[in-house]
């Protein structure tokens, strides 16, 4: 039996390297989309274009307009001299965001009294006016406590100091860069796996299968393993571009990467199967693999935090296996969780693989039959 099996195996693996498109498919796809994406799958807010309509001709407003004009998120800066400019800047998009001195600002400020200042913000795109909001308080923040540092002026008897753990210089590329990492890994082990069954229906070598001594759970097998070999090498190809290249830093224990990516795989290799049985065309697996692929997407927390869905939805996310696999890769990757942590994740894991396995091997004997 254990022969049978790895020669299927071997025929695997000889079949995929042998075909020129399913070697580019495997080579290219992954690595571009790792050095792609990771720089545009970011939440981070820059360029952004700021009107600053400035009344006051005081020192204090020109020195935090000075502090905007050095920060990263603004690009371009635009003078505005009137309200009604202020309203047709932002309806035709020129800026995102103004901001507004009064006359009597700097005077106000040198008097130690109350002076505010108005910020005006496009709510069409209401998650980017509230990061850039964020920005601006820091920005104006930051100047209100040095200014008073420099002056001898009293503090507030409170002050809040932010430290960020296991990111200090939030980086978002350390975040999403581990849920590439993941998602690739899924993309390409529903889709090697997902026209297995597929190509042999279709090119016709199902049949021989059918009449050779391998069993349905033998067949199964050997077309899992491939998809393992395949996936554990990519995997460590792109684990190394990301530390080595692109700079994220690990910190956690490598066996328990590889160990978890190993569960991972084999739990989407079971849908890979699952699809590849009951599809009779290799294009019904793409279809289904792609229908798969999305919901599993977004449904994993890697954009939206998962307590954040609608509860009817949340039980869905259950059945997902990149829902658990993105809480260990972020985890190893950035914060060296314990070994508890991980095995709290992979049980899930190893649930969804065995139910996903046994139910590929049974649609699998019903077409033979």
């Amino acid at each position: 039996m254990i022969h049978r099996i790895i020669s299927l195996i071997i025929k695997e693996l000889l079949e995929v390297w042998r075909d020129n498109k399913s070697r580019l498919v495997i080579i290219l796809p992954p690595l571009s989309q790792l050095l792609i994406f990771s720089y545009t799958a970011t939440l981070e807010v820059t360029n952004i274009s700021l009107g600053i309509f400035n009344e006051d001709s005081g020192i204090i407003s020109t020195q935090i307009i000075d502090r905007f004009v050095g920060s990263k998120t603004f690009d371009k800066l635009h003078y505005i001299y009137s309200n009604d400019e202020i309203k047709e800047y932002i309806d035709t998009q020129k800026v995102f965001i103004v901001v507004h001195f009064n006359q009597d600002f700097s005077q106000k400020v040198l008097n130690n009294q109350e002076a505010r200042i108005q910020v005006i913000l496009d709510g069409r795109k209401s998650n980017t006016a509230q990061i850039v909001l964020g920005y601006i308080s820091q920005i104006i923040n930051k100047y209100n406590q040095e200014y008073m540092t420099i002056n001898n002026l009293k503090k507030p008897n409170s002050i809040v100091v932010t430290r960020h753990w296991f990111n200090p210089n939030l980086e978002y590329t350390w975040f999403t860069i581990p849920g590439l990492l993941a998602i690739i890994s899924l993309t390409m082990g529903i889709v090697i796996t997902g026209l297995t069954v597929a190509r042999e229906r279709e090119l016709g070598t199902f049949d021989q299968l059918m009449v050779s001594p391998l069993q349905p759970f033998e067949i199964l097998i050997g077309k899992t393993v491939p998809g393992l070999i395949i996936g554990i090498i990519e995997a460590t190809i792109m684990f190394l571009i990301v530390t080595l290249i692109l700079g994220v830093p690990f910190t956690g224990s490598i066996f328990l990467l590889y160990f978890s990516m190993f569960i991972f795989l084999l739990s989407v290799i079971g849908f890979g199967l699952f699809i590849s049985s009951i599809s009779k065309t290799q294009q019904q697996a793409i279809l289904g693999s792609f229908l798969f692929m999305p919901p599993a997407i977004l449904l994993s927390g890697f954009t939206t935090p998962i307590e954040n869905m609608p509860e009817w939805l949340q039980p869905v996310t259950i059945i997902n296996p990149l829902r658990y696999f993105l809480v260990i890769l972020r985890g190893l990757f950035l914060k060296d969780i314990p070994t508890e942590v991980v095995i709290a994740n992979l049980w899930p894991l190893v649930i969804i693989s065995s139910i996903t396995l046994v139910g590929a091997v049974w649609f699998f004997k019903r077409r033979l039959e």
